[in-house]
Formats: C-alpha cells, structure tokens, sequence
C-alpha cells in the first residue's frame, strides 16, 4: 500500500489550500480513510475521517465548519479541502488507510497501519 500526499504550502490566515492523497495497492472502496496532522513538539491529532462509501464524514472540533473531507473513488484520491486557514492549523498533514477501521475507530492514529508521508502546510497571521 503506498500513499503520495500533496498540496501543502504557505499560505496566509483566511485562505485555503485542498490536500490530495492518491493511493495505490489497496480497493480504495473498501477502507476508511483519515487525515491527521503533527505540528512541531505535539502528538499527531486527528483532523477528519470519511466512511468507505464517502456518506459519513467526522472531524475534529477544531476544524469543523472549515475543513471538509472527501474521496474520489475512480480516481483513488483523498482530499481535504481547507478554509478559513488559521496559524493554528499549522503543521505537517498525514493521510492514512487501513481495511481494518470502522467508524468507531476513525479518529485514533493506532487504529491505522498505512500512511502517508506527509505534507507541510504554514499558515502566516
């Protein structure tokens, strides 16, 4: 299973930026799939998650309303569409995939086995 995630980059409070995550050696159908961040000396945190059939999406209070998470299943893809930047939001963004994760389960960083590697986003004030 290997994930390619893009679409960090600076960007000043109150703009937007939509991260991708192709993956590749998995049914994408079949799996939840979660976006977590890292900022410098915290533990990784959950951002939000989507349900296999894309209807059920969860998110973290500090994101909701602003944040919007969806997949695309013809084109193996993750996305996390990002507004409303804050400097808070600051910090590297993983997205991960595991068969074996249910909905109850969505929001904890064990519950997953496949990551990406990563990607930075910087938000300015």
């Amino acid at each position: 299973v290997q994930l390619q995630a893009s679409g960090g980059g600076l960007v000043q409070a109150g703009g937007s930026l939509r991260l991708s995550c192709v993956a590749s050696g998995l049914t994408f159908s079949t799996s939840v799939m979660g976006w977590f961040r890292q900022a410098p000396g915290k533990e990784r945190e959950f951002v939000a998650g989507i349900s296999r059939s894309g209807n059920s999406q969860y998110y973290a209070d500090s994101v909701k309303g602003r944040f919007t998470i969806s997949r695309d299943k013809g084109k193996n893809t993750l996305y996390l569409q990002m507004n409303s930047l804050k400097p808070e939001d600051t910090a590297d963004y993983y997205c991960a995939v595991d068969p074996t994760v249910i909905t109850s389960t969505v929001r904890f960083a064990s519950a997953y086995h496949y990551w990406g590697q990563g990607t930075q986003v910087t938000v300015s004030s």
